[in-house]
């Protein structure tokens, strides 16, 4: 009978055998040191109002907001530019400047960030342009508008959606390609559209942004929309954002037949006084779904010129003042949808109160309340956001930079807010106290 063992093996077997050990030693260590270097080595640049193209992209020797963006640098999957405060104003003044131009690229597992510096005001004055190569990128807390719209009059006498006498910047977001890319918490206002949301973007997300008074007021009709948008491959997710005023649409997921209008999540959304909140086209649409947005003052409509269309799902949305219109689908889901229309006698007898926290930061979120029976005060429940001895701000989403219209010190789990008229929505921030 034979024994295996090392003391029965040949010499050199040993010895290739604790060689080869050795070697997986060593390997499995490099592979460890490689994992660990994969975690800990995202970078952080920072962009200043007085950077420079050639510096080090340092807090003491930052960037220029420009080549930081536009693919000038290496800035590597899993770093995070941080932006200081100021205006970064686009030198190119003309209609057709394409705005700032941005071209990063991370990966799933590892976006590039792009954000406010935290307590910063960050304004981009002449809009921002993502192209190719712009894939896992997000972009947070910056405000995008067009300087020129304060003093220069928003009526022109020409008609159509490029008038050569608009005489300024473009502005707004503008996103022709990236896959699985985040726009979040952004404030865009005033400019020729919000955001233009292209084909080209997939699986790319929209996400809590501020989205008012945008486009113009032209002889043909109003011009420039909150949002306008075209999908056919991935699905393209508009959640939790506030859009009010502006002269065009408020949603605008439109084309002619030879454009695509496929696979939108919209959900969480709310959206006021403004225009009809539109999703349909002239080609045939599949993969709408539209849950739990509050309109008012704005009607939605499914489906346009489209022959049949096919399939949505319309779930526990709340209209008032407004329409629901779901043309020629061929597979509708509809449940829990609320229209209010005006002059209705069967309004709640007490307000109706929403919140909405903010899924990427944990002390913001959006409040919406129906003041149906004129109450002078309404109770806030604030679930997650009730964090005791906590500061809260409501702010006008308008003027979120401004000091808040009410402010206090959280000491349970709701608020109580003074309230006119019927209607009200807020921004709800929270911060510990110092």
């Amino acid at each position: 009978m034979v024994k295996w063992g090392f003391s029965h093996c040949p010499r050199s077997w040993y010895v290739m055998t604790r060689s080869v050990l050795r070697l997986c030693l060593v390997l499995g260590l490099a592979m460890i040191s490689l994992a660990i270097a994969s975690v800990t080595c995202a970078a952080d640049w920072y962009v200043a109002p007085d950077g420079r193209p050639n510096n080090q992209g340092t807090l003491d020797f930052p960037w220029d907001f420009g080549s930081a963006l536009d693919g000038t640098h290496k800035i590597a999957p899993g770093d995070t530019v941080w932006i200081k405060a100021g205006t970064y104003r686009h030198p190119d003044r003309s209609l057709n400047s394409p705005g700032f131009v941005v071209r990063l690229q991370g990966t799933e597992e590892k976006p590039i960030h792009v954000r406010a510096m935290p307590g910063h005001r960050v304004t981009v004055d002449g809009g921002l342009s993502v192209v190719a190569p712009s894939d896992y990128l997000w972009i947070w807390d910056v405000e995008i508008l067009v300087s020129e719209n304060f003093t220069m009059s928003r009526e022109i006498n020409e008609p159509g959606s490029h008038p050569q006498s608009y005489g300024r910047p473009w502005g707004g977001l503008n996103i022709h390609a990236g896959k699985g890319c985040k726009y979040i918490n952004l404030v865009i206002h005033d400019n020729a559209q919000g955001v233009s949301f292209w084909r080209g973007a997939t699986d790319s997300e929209l996400y809590g942004c501020i989205i008012y008074d945008n486009g113009w007021k032209a002889p043909d009709r109003g011009h420039g929309h909150a949002i306008y948008t075209q999908n056919e491959l991935g699905v393209k997710t508009i959640a939790d954002c506030i859009m009010t005023g502006g002269y065009g649409y408020t949603m605008h997921a439109y084309g002619s037949e030879n454009a695509y209008v496929d696979h939108y999540l919209v959900v969480g959304n709310i959206a006021y006084d403004g225009g009809t909140f539109l999703i349909g086209g002239g080609r045939p649409s599949k993969g709408i779904r539209v849950h739990d947005n509050i309109l008012y003052n704005v009607s939605l409509q499914l489906g346009y010129s489209a022959p049949y269309n096919e399939d949505c799902e319309v779930l526990n949305n709340l209209i008032i003042y407004g329409g629901l219109a779901i043309n020629r689908f061929r597979s509708v889901r509809e449940e829990g949808n609320v229209i209010v229309p005006r002059g209705t006698k069967s309004a709640p007898p007490t307000p109706q109160v929403f919140v909405r926290p903010n899924l990427y930061d944990p002390n913001r979120g959006h409040v919406v309340v129906i003041n149906w029976s004129k109450s002078t005060e309404v109770e806030i429940p604030l679930g997650k956001l009730a964090k005791r001895g906590y500061r809260y701000g409501l702010y006008d989403p308008r003027h979120l930079f401004d000091p808040p219209a009410l402010e206090g010190r959280i000491d349970g789990d709701t608020i109580r807010v003074p309230l006119s008229g019927d209607f009200a929505v807020w921004v709800l921030k929270v911060e510990e106290t110092k």
